[in-house]
């Protein structure tokens, strides 16, 4: 049973910085609620001065939620805690609903954060939740092996991880989101049922959301699954694999992490070369996720490739010379190296130069009024050519189709360049960077140019090693 007293909360919290304050992601339900108590309970005796903001989200999904949002701004009046609504308005999608309603509540927590100056966001996720997610990940790894023929699948939405071996971590304890706001879950090691003993115990109620148990949804079938006779061990099961697989996918971040230092370097914009010693170095499962990696950046990608198609890319490049693409990423094999670069195909249109806007995935680019009457555009061949000299570092073929494919500033027929207004992305991790994948995400920033990660707010975070400082 969940203990309130100082060293409960001292282990919940102690190891999380509050420095500019929190926003606490408040549904009604029993987790959000015992959190933000919990945590208020905390600040109050640690640091009262710490700002708190709860937001609850109305995804208007229900006809109760408006209901349910009042009865959080009630339970926060109580408590002193200010609290906020924030809506999801438009149309909703007819399918994909849970994954839309995701990413609509975090860009709305987002917003909230950044409007009071806060960085850190916490969930409710519990340990049920954790165990259910490991488990409908290896279901579908399960499927997977049944039907091999299905090829390439979709992870975008769902942590950026393989369906195999790395998307069976589970949630991460902190997530970076959009390379600003960081999502930390603090309740990941405690059960639903000790929270709900504490709500009970301080006589406080809370919302049911009747889609918890609708059997339409993945998530609610898992739920009703663990809830029969046996679930208790599959829920402890689960949790153990979870840690496991954790503890593996940070020292595989951290391996690929050492190698894309010691054998990646950018000799032009928008080129990486690879010292072709990677594919001997001796730790081939590192060396394939730093090549993923690497491919899904350059390539501006939202997700890995495919697991097997990038182990067999490794294995054709051990045969020697080649050129290949996948995942938008020409690979190319030569004397003078491997050389990585975005594709010809594919590149966006002309667009009127204005905002803040991700360019083909790989490029923040920020601009005011004064670019108003230009285009965004690729660079071009023709422009590439007239910039590119023969150094005799790289082939300058290699530099001119590189660069041919980088962002540039167009004014009628006259190119203008980008200075410090675009920022390259590690684009794998642009939207979502799970704190398991620090390290190899930093790496390729330092190798690309791109901005520093801001500091896990966890203290002691063991992301923190090898190869993974800021």
């Amino acid at each position: 049973m969940l203990d309130t007293e100082p060293d409960l909360s001292h282990s919940l919290f102690s190891h999380i910085d509050f420095a500019s304050g929190a926003v606490v992601a408040v549904s009604g339900g029993s987790d959000s609620t015992a959190l933000l108590l919990l945590l208020k309970e905390h600040l109050d005796r640690t640091a009262p001065a710490t700002k708190l903001l709860a937001v609850t989200i109305d995804h208007r999904l229900r006809p109760g939620s408006a209901a349910e949002a009042r009865a959080v701004a009630m339970l926060c009046t109580a408590y002193a805690i200010p609290h906020r609504v924030l809506s999801w308005s438009g149309p909703k999608p007819s399918t994909g609903l849970p994954a839309a309603a995701r990413e609509a509540r975090y860009r709305l927590l987002a917003q909230a954060a950044r409007a009071e100056g806060m960085g850190l966001i916490l969930t409710g996720h519990t340990a049920d939740d954790q165990a259910e997610t490991v488990l409908m990940r290896q279901a579908r790894q399960e499927g997977l092996g049944r039907d091999e023929g299905r090829g390439h699948v979709d992870m975008t939405g769902r942590d950026h991880a393989d369906i195999t071996g790395r998307g069976l971590a589970g949630m991460a304890p902190a997530t970076l989101h959009d390379c600003r706001d960081w999502i930390v879950r603090p309740l990941l090691g405690t059960r639903r049922s000790a929270l709900r003993d504490f709500l009970r115990r301080r006589q406080i109620g809370w919302a049911e959301d009747p889609t918890n148990t609708d059997s339409a949804f993945e998530r609610p079938r898992m739920r009703t699954a663990l809830a029969e006779e046996g679930g208790g061990r599959l829920v402890n099961d689960a949790l153990a694999l979870a840690e496991r697989e954790a503890a593996a996918r940070c020292r595989l971040g951290g391996a690929a992490a050492d190698l894309i230092v010691r054998f990646a370097a950018r000799p032009a914009a928008g080129l990486i070369r690879l010292d072709p010693a990677l594919l001997t170095c001796g730790d081939e499962p590192a060396a394939i996720y730093a090549l993923r990696i690497l491919l899904a950046t350059l390539g501006g990608v939202g997700f890995l490739p495919d697991l097997a198609r990038g182990e067999a890319l490794f294995g054709r490049l051990k045969t020697g010379f080649l050129c290949a693409t996948l995942s938008r990423t020409v690979v190319d094999f030569r004397r003078a190296g491997i050389f990585l670069r975005r594709e010809a195909r594919g590149l966006p249109p002309a667009a009127t130069a204005m905002g803040t806007m991700v360019w083909d995935g790989r490029r923040q680019i920020t601009l005011d009024d004064v670019h108003r009457t230009m285009l965004i555009a690729p660079l071009g061949q023709a422009e590439a050519k007239r910039l590119v000299v023969d150094e005799g570092e790289i082939p300058p073929s290699l530099a001119r189709a590189a660069l041919a494919t980088e962002p540039a500033l167009w004014k009628a027929s006259e190119v203008l360049a980008l200075p410090g207004v675009s920022e390259p992305l590690v684009a794998p991790f642009a939207r979502f960077l799970p704190s398991f994948d620090l390290a190899p995400a930093r790496a390729v920033g330092r190798l690309i140019g791109a901005a520093p990660f801001p500091a896990s707010p966890l203290r002691g975070d063991g992301t923190e090693r090898r190869g993974a400082k800021a």
